[in-house]
């Protein structure tokens, strides 16, 4: 296992992009909700280790606000599976003293999804270890939005003065305001692309592709995953 005593520098922040659930169950005749139930399992595993690694944010990407044009079934079997980690979450982490935080648009959902969720945030909220930020019905550019709306009612209420915004005030109104930006965004299943996850954030971010499909993505892959991210050579904009 890979820690702060490994002499590697571990990162504040990292963010997953679990993609090839899908794929994965294809490659064994399986449907495509299987595979996400496999994903689902592997989640709640891999964010367990990376908490004992030291790494302070984990955001997982689970369900974009793209995701709604996937076919109705697959989309049913994702929000079933959800509910049922809602419903588990009330207990789950609490041994490993992880904080649960969903980000996203909360009103994409149905009433009771919306109230687990407050129940499960709830139940984490005074938990002190890794915080897990859960990105469901989650969209970079939708984030966007809804920042620059509590900027323009601000200034609309008179309550600032639109010559002294930065982009500290936009990204105070994100999901994760007052979090610190990813360091590294690993993304499984061989794609290059962000795919509308934490846009602005990531501008400075470290950006690690496998081909490895997400239910196949276990500790020794992290590992690795922070052995290359030790290897480059963060400027941000210097020399």
């Amino acid at each position: 296992m890979i820690t702060k005593d490994s002499g590697l520098i571990i990162p504040e922040h990292v963010a997953i992009i679990m993609d090839g659930n899908g794929r994965w169950a294809k490659k064994r005749g399986l449907p495509r909700s299987i595979g996400h139930q496999f994903g689902a399992k592997n989640f709640r595993k891999v964010a367990r280790y990376i908490s004992k690694t030291g790494v302070k944010y984990l955001t997982l990407y689970a369900f974009s606000t793209e995701n709604w044009k996937r076919p109705f079934e697959e989309v049913k079997a994702l929000m079933g599976i959800f509910r049922q980690y809602l419903i588990d979450s009330l207990t789950d982490f609490k041994e490993d003293d992880i904080k649960i935080v969903y980000i996203g648009d909360r009103n994409g959902f149905d009433p009771e999804l919306k109230k687990l969720i407050d129940e499960s945030e709830e139940n984490a909220k005074d938990r002190t270890g890794m915080q897990l930020n859960i990105a469901m019905n989650y969209g970079a550019r939708d984030e966007l939005v809804r920042s620059v709306k509590s900027l323009a009612k601000d200034i609309r209420e008179n309550k600032l003065d639109p010559d002294s915004i930065t982009y500290d005030d936009i990204a105070a109104r994100f999901y994760t305001g007052g979090m610190p930006d990813p360091d590294l965004i690993i993304r499984t299943g061989g794609e290059f692309r962000l795919s509308n996850f934490l846009l602005c954030q990531s501008a400075y971010s470290e950006f690690y592709s496998t081909e490895i499909l997400w239910p196949d993505f276990h500790e020794e892959q992290f590992d690795e995953a922070i052995r290359v991210f030790n290897q480059r050579n963060r400027r941000f904009g210097g020399v």
